[in-house]
Parts: C-alpha cells; structure tokens; sequence
C-alpha cells in the first residue's frame, strides 16, 4: 500500500509546484536599477550621440579617430564619414587620406558580420600608389563597429583581391589583424 500511495503523493505534491494562473492579463514594472548594456556598443551621451571610429593616414601607418556623431549610422553612411577623409583640426594633427585617388569607392552593404565594399575600377592616372594603405583605411575603420568582424571587397560583382599590410593579395575577407602592422597605438 505505501508503495502505490508513494507515487500519488509525489504526483500530487509536483502539481501543486507550478505558477498560478490569473484569470486576466496584470501589469508587470521594470526591476529598479539600469539595465546592461550590451559588451561593444557605441557609448552615447543624453543626447543620443555615438562614439564613430575612422582610420586615417599619419605617415606610412594607420591612426584611429573617433568622433561624436548624431546616432549610429549604417556601414554605408560610415564609409561615407571616412571618404569624405579628416577635418581640418585632424589634418592640423598630421592626419591624411589614402583614399582619393587610389581606390574609387562605389558603396558598402553588409550581411551578418561581414561588409562589403565595391569598388569600381580606377583610372590610369590616380596619382597615388599607396593602395595598402586606402584598403586598411576601410578595414581598420568598418571593423570597429560591432556589428562588423571582417570586410570584403568585390568590383562589378566578383571577388577582388586586395593588398593586406605584408604585400601580400586576398580576395578572402579582411580583418583589422591584416592590417596590424600599419596601425599605430
């Protein structure tokens, strides 16, 4: 008999354990406290302004730069702040652009973590031979965001393969690491 008698009351015992059921929907608050942020988030002021980091040109090497932009932008408007290259109080800083003049832009999408950017094919006379350089500038700039771990770059389309900080040609998505040699700290 308390054999048999074990399992109902153990039955029963576990029924009586679950959530109670209202009859109609209640208001639930907010627990007091802030919420967490997510780790690599733009910081941002009360404003809404963000922190938005762009790789430029100082030398033969790579600095970064953030500045305070009015919410977080896509990847292409992000692009769009690095091509239009330093303000005047960072060029007065020895800040430069590879950009113009040595790769043509036409736009960047992404899709998961990877951006990529077209190009479009340059002219004969760019006047400028620091391709490694332009190409580390969007590496390093698009992969300080966090929605982006790597970029890639295609011309009409394909696959193009660009030069990394060693000399060295992939047409693989790039990382900041590629480029590690070029930044300065």
């Amino acid at each position: 008999m308390r054999r048999r008698l074990a399992p109902v009351l153990l039955v029963v015992l576990l029924g009586g354990c679950g959530v109670p059921v209202d009859d109609a929907p209640r208001p639930v608050s907010a627990p007091p406290g802030s919420f967490p942020t997510a780790v690599g988030t733009a910081s941002t002021d009360p404003d809404g302004r963000v922190d938005e980091t762009l790789c430029f040109v100082r030398g033969d090497g790579l600095e970064a730069v953030t500045r305070r932009v009015d919410g977080v932008s896509g990847v292409d408007t992000h692009l769009q702040h690095l091509l239009a290259g330093p303000h005047d109080a960072e060029r007065e800083r020895g800040l430069a652009t590879a950009l113009p003049g040595t790769i043509t832009v036409a736009g960047a999408t992404a899709a998961g973590t990877v951006a990529t950017v077209d190009v479009r094919e340059a002219g004969e006379e760019t006047g400028r031979s620091d391709e490694v350089l332009a190409f580390g500038q969007i590496v390093c700039t698009l992969t300080q965001r966090a929605d982006v771990d790597s970029v890639a770059f295609r011309r009409d389309g394909q696959p193009l393969e660009v030069p990394r900080a060693d000399g060295s040609l992939s047409a693989l998505p790039l990382t900041a690491a590629d480029y590690r040699p070029l930044l300065r700290r």
